[in-house]
């Protein structure tokens, strides 16, 4: 089984890849309308890139706002799922976020999810909702100093 590496986001050919995989993953396969998947917080958010075998296969991203971050925009090509890509993402987004001091985490998770987000210490909270289409929970995580959580 290949390794998964994972890094940031660094320059415009990292950024069409993370862009082609959420098209893949969201647009064609999820059939959420394209307008609705590039957004206002692409341009500033922490992006990162999960490669399997040396491909990119996974993307996820990390919005900022003082000590509260979001992640979202998650995806990992079909072919990829189930080798660890996923994980590998997540793990990077907390890693920037506890590197800008990010001290609470929230996402909106496909209810698939949840209990991939639970196993790194995600909480579900609130009613259900529906988002492109697609039904969602709230999910947060606390981030204390000296947190291992990955």
């Amino acid at each position: 089984m290949s390794q998964v590496t994972c890094r940031r986001v660094a320059d415009p050919v990292d950024w069409a890849e993370a862009v082609a995989i959420r098209l893949a993953v969201f647009v064609d396969e999820q059939q959420v309308p394209f307008d609705e998947e590039l957004d206002e917080y692409d341009r500033d958010a922490v992006h990162v890139l999960a490669y399997l075998a040396g491909r990119p296969v996974g993307t996820g991203r990390l919005v900022v706002d003082g000590s509260h971050g979001i992640v979202g925009r998650m995806a990992v090509r079909a072919e990829a799922r189930g080798a660890g890509v996923g994980s590998a993402v997540l793990g990077e987004l907390l890693a920037a976020a506890r590197g800008r001091g990010v001290r609470s985490l929230q996402l909106a998770a496909q209810l698939h999810a949840r209990p991939f987000y639970a196993r790194f210490g995600f909480v579900a909270h609130g009613p259900h909702f529906l988002d492109a289409g697609i039904w969602h929970q709230r999910m947060d995580l606390a981030l204390g100093p000296g947190d291992s959580t990955s």
